[in-house]
């Protein structure tokens, strides 16, 4: 089946941005002229195209690099992140020589290293609903690389409300999964598929759960697959499939995904109709029994003394790569376990890598009945970028 190539860009719209290609872009995408979905016509409206992927991590890496080599004319790349050695071993687009660097630079780098042809637009500021019509407004598709489920959720709906296709996909230990949310093209959404998230801390992270290398590299190359057939409106793209790959057995498998009509987002009587707080439909709010501290203010106290216990909820991994000295070691998945040896009069000093997971600590305490909870902002981050430049990465 193919698409109209109106399902992107209209036809007035698309003649116009047809872009001619330089001798130099003629020769180097020889190989997809004999193809007769692409030819030259296919890869002028690839270069007359738009793409805003959203993070430059696992999943980001292989996206951003096989859609520049493609010739996509503009591609937009959403991180506030830096790069870190331990990055290095799923994050392709990334080199040694780019740690503690910006993640953006980094990625626009490389990208223009793979074909200079193309235009590399970076957005240097975490994905928001304050930001994100603004900045997702001018692509033609967006592809979601993220591995958090409020910016999940928020890729969904920005792509919904500007009818634009969101590529989606995300990877676990050994498995992966990926499909395209349009419900403009008759699919369903994210939502369809996820109407309510997970509770907080019941899924792991990466950092948590621990993911192999090569397994984001073979779902973003899918997403990009995706992207492009969207692009030049060839072939049948997977509305109301998910496709799941299992790693360890070699096994594809796709499961069907029923446009709901219920769907508070896409079904037939919407009730999320504008942008909302995506941290707190996702449970993220922090308890209002959490306080939050700089790692400055966290240096002075222990300094004069801290007045609690200092504490690291991060994996075994992590905290033997670097780690305070004076923090006690809980990582998150075992900290209501471990909370009955905790006092209630003390108050906990929680840190983690980036201040996210001890969040979620505190959030897990105070369910508890802990109210002297102390998170520490930007964790481990902030303390080397601003105390101790030395500490290791983790």
């Amino acid at each position: 089946m193919l698409l109209a190539p109106c399902s992107l860009l209209p036809n007035a719209t698309l003649q116009e941005n047809i872009m001619s290609l330089t001798d130099a872009e003629k020769n180097r995408y020889a190989r997809h002229f004999t193809l007769p979905e692409v030819g030259s016509e296919g890869q002028e409206k690839l270069k007359a195209s738009s793409v805003l992927c959203i993070g430059t991590g696992g999943l980001g890496s292989p996206i951003a690099l096989y859609l520049a080599a493609a010739g996509v004319g503009k591609i937009g790349l959403v991180d506030d992140d830096k790069v870190e050695a331990s990055n290095l071993q799923r994050q392709i687009i990334h080199g040694e020589s780019w740690i503690g660097k910006s993640k953006l630079d980094s990625a626009k780098s490389r990208l223009l290293e793979t074909n200079p042809h193309i235009e590399v637009v970076t957005h240097h500021a975490r994905f928001t609903a304050a930001n994100a019509i603004e900045i997702a407004q001018d692509y033609d598709v967006i592809i979601d690389g993220t591995d958090n489920f409020p910016t999940r959720y928020l890729s969904n709906d920005v792509s919904f409300l500007l009818k634009k296709p969101n590529v989606y996909g995300s990877i676990f230990r050994f498995e992966g999964q990926m499909s395209v949310f349009a419900p403009h093209l008759g699919g369903p959404c994210y939502r369809c598929m996820l109407p309510e998230p997970p509770d907080p801390g019941s899924v792991p992270s990466c950092a948590e759960a621990g993911v192999l290398g090569v397994l984001p590299g073979i779902i973003g190359s899918l997403q990009a697959m995706e992207a492009i057939k969207l692009l030049l409106g060839a072939g049948k793209p997977p509305l109301g499939k998910l496709l799941h790959y299992d790693a360890l057995n070699t096994e594809f498998r796709t499961f069907n995904l029923r446009k709901d009509p219920q769907c508070p987002l896409c079904g037939d009587n919407p009730t999320v109709t504008a942008l909302i707080d995506y941290e707190n439909f996702c449970g993220l709010t922090p308890p209002s029994t959490m306080t939050e501290i700089t790692v400055t203010e966290l240096r002075q106290k222990l300094d004069q003394g801290l007045d609690g216990i200092l504490i690291d909820v991060r994996m075994q991994q992590e905290y033997d790569a670097a780690r305070l000295e004076q923090s006690r070691h809980i990582p998150l998945p075992t900290i209501v376990n471990a909370a009955s040896g905790l006092p209630k009069d003390q108050n906990l000093y929680i840190h983690c890598k980036g201040g996210v997971r001890s969040a979620r600590a505190c959030a897990q305490l105070a369910d508890l009945g802990f109210t002297k909870l102390i998170n520490i902002e930007g964790g481990l981050d902030a303390w080397r970028e601003q105390i101790d430049p030395a500490l290791p990465p983790a």
